[in-house]
């Protein structure tokens, strides 16, 4: 089992940044695939980007080029830098941690990660 605690949301004016933080209870630096997902209210939930033991990340094509994802194994901290934000960003975002070998699935499927934080709210307006 991980436990897993976001922070850095906030209230942010379209085209600007914002970094969030997962830290893990635990060494996240070989086991798990680790992954951002973000939920809007009347929507569907929606993965942002996975990022394995190798740091190989697979983004959603609607971040993809604005949001990176990276790792401080030292920390045991999942990080989301969020450029160029668009008010369609605005969500909670959730930190997730599956148990795939440090490897991720193909596809961003909730129903694969087994442990998530309790989110972080954006709002870009």
């Amino acid at each position: 089992h991980v436990q897993l605690v976001e922070s850095g949301g906030g209230l942010v004016q379209p085209g600007g940044s914002l970094r969030l933080s997962c830290v893990a209870d635990r060494s996240i630096s070989t086991t798990y695939c680790m992954a951002w997902f973000r939920q809007a209210p009347g929507k569907e939930r929606e993965g942002v980007v996975s990022i394995d033991s190798n740091a190989k990340s697979n983004y959603a094509s609607s971040v993809r080029g604005r949001f990176t994802a990276s790792k401080d194994s030292a920390k045991n901290t999942l990080y989301l830098q969020m450029d160029s934000l668009k008010p369609e960003d605005t969500a909670m975002y959730y930190c997730a941690a599956a148990i795939w070998g440090g490897f991720c699935p193909q596809r961003l499927d909730g129903a694969d990660f087994g442990y998530w934080g309790q989110g972080t709210q954006v709002t870009v307006s």
